[in-house]
């Protein structure tokens, strides 16, 4: 892939050389990292990428095509797929949920029991809406997070898993069954909200997801690295995936040549089943920056991009007020969230560089992504050890590249 020249693009190329310097030493050659990908684009051009650390054990380096299980950066894509479906007057931000998934009549918020013992409930004082799906206020949770009776329900389910006895439709109908955290709107929690998204846009559309994800966003944007099940032709460029175990290290998650997503999942998740590359990813990004059009193809309206792009949280709240989750991929404070995005609002309290509307979002293998519509710049970066938040390593490169700037 061709770079342009990093000065004329208003970066300073020393500097940009010096963020791979350092990934090298602080994670790379400590051993905290396996790999480290870095693309950092202005004005759609990219500036610099970079491919540091091996492919798979024993391996060869990572390159252009090395691709990556981006877990919940699949999460803005299903996002735009359900706008593509607002637009089209299919559906809408404020559509009850249970007008379209009927399952979700009726649920109620947890009010007792658990652990053996009935739930008791009591009624929402609002329906569930898709708004509250895309922000994720929806009442719903993630079984991992264990902080409830509720998510200790969805960990004994498994209803979660990819390769389980579940498919869509039936993990919606368990979803049914189980109460709320909290009654939609009162709270923010990261959650499954997504996948219940994606079922919506299976429901809404009359398409699987992988099929309205291919024929409607990957192929127009050119996107052919980026799927739920890898190619048998191209599962020699899936890399490596790890996990961090107490008193153990770091230890193999997923190994590339037998992984998990070589084989199609039963359950297709809309919050976090891709595999994708830097470079498919940063076409993503440009059509985001390009107000929902790449190369001819028009994806979503400008106006849409904007509505995403802004900060939905009741009464203009920031995550750090609002939020009842134990686990969350941003930093909270002077971050809000908008339609499938993390979105900043007040870059004093990030204490970060950065710009005010600046969106963004990582997934649980430390990969991260940022859209900065003021700088017209983004950032893909690329590794996979689990789980994300381990290290500072998003909030150091998004630094470091803010201070690249000329």
């Amino acid at each position: 892939m061709t770079t342009i020249d990093a000065s004329t693009l208003g970066f300073d190329a020393g500097r940009l050389a010096a963020i791979d310097q350092f990934l090298k030493a602080r994670y790379l050659d400590t051993g905290l990292l396996p790999n480290a990908q870095l693309l950092i684009a202005r004005d759609g051009e990219i500036a610099h990428l970079s491919h540091q650390g091996a492919e798979r054990e024993g391996g060869e380096d990572i390159g252009d095509a090395s691709l990556f299980r981006i877990a919940s950066m699949t999460k803005p894509i299903t996002s735009i797929a359900f706008m593509m479906l607002v637009e089209e007057g299919k559906v809408a931000v404020d559509t009850p949920v249970h007008h379209v998934l009927p399952e979700f009549k009726g649920l109620g918020v947890y009010n007792g029991g658990g652990g053996g013992v009935p739930f008791l409930t009591r009624p929402t004082a609002e329906p569930m809406r898709m708004l509250d799906l895309l922000r994720h206020t929806s009442g719903l949770t993630y079984g991992f997070q264990n902080r409830s009776n509720v998510d200790a329900a969805y960990r004994e389910s498994k209803m979660e898993s990819w390769h389980g006895n579940l498919d869509l439709d039936g993990f919606i109908a368990a979803l049914g069954q189980l109460p709320l955290e909290f009654s939609p709107g009162e709270g923010w929690n990261y959650s499954v909200s997504t996948d219940v998204l994606g079922a919506v846009v299976e429901c809404v559309s009359g398409q699987t997801l992988d099929v309205f994800f291919r024929t409607r966003i990957f192929a127009p944007l050119g996107m052919h690295d980026t799927f739920f099940e890898v190619p048998a032709d191209k599962i020699d460029r899936l890399t490596d995936c790890y996990a961090l175990v107490e008193g153990k290290g770091r230890v193999m998650y997923d190994r590339g040549a037998a992984s998990a997503w070589s084989r199609r999942p039963k359950l297709l998740s809309g919050g976090g089943g891709l595999v994708s590359s830097a470079l498919d990813y940063h076409r993503f990004c440009r059509m985001c920056e390009n107000g929902g059009t790449l190369d001819g193809a028009r994806i979503v309206g400008r106006k849409t991009i904007d509505l995403m792009t802004m900060n939905h949280l009741p009464g203009g709240k920031d995550l750090a007020s609002l939020s009842r989750s134990l686990f969350s991929e941003t930093q909270n404070a002077g971050t809000g969230f908008g339609l499938g995005f993390a979105v900043t609002q007040d870059v004093a309290r990030t204490m970060i560089p950065g710009s005010r509307g600046e969106y963004y979002w990582g997934g649980m293998f430390s990969t991260a992504f940022f859209i900065d519509p003021v700088e017209r710049l983004h950032m893909v970066f690329m590794t996979q050890l689990s789980p994300s938040g381990l290290y500072p390593i998003r909030r150091e490169l998004k630094t470091m590249i803010y201070a690249a700037l000329n």
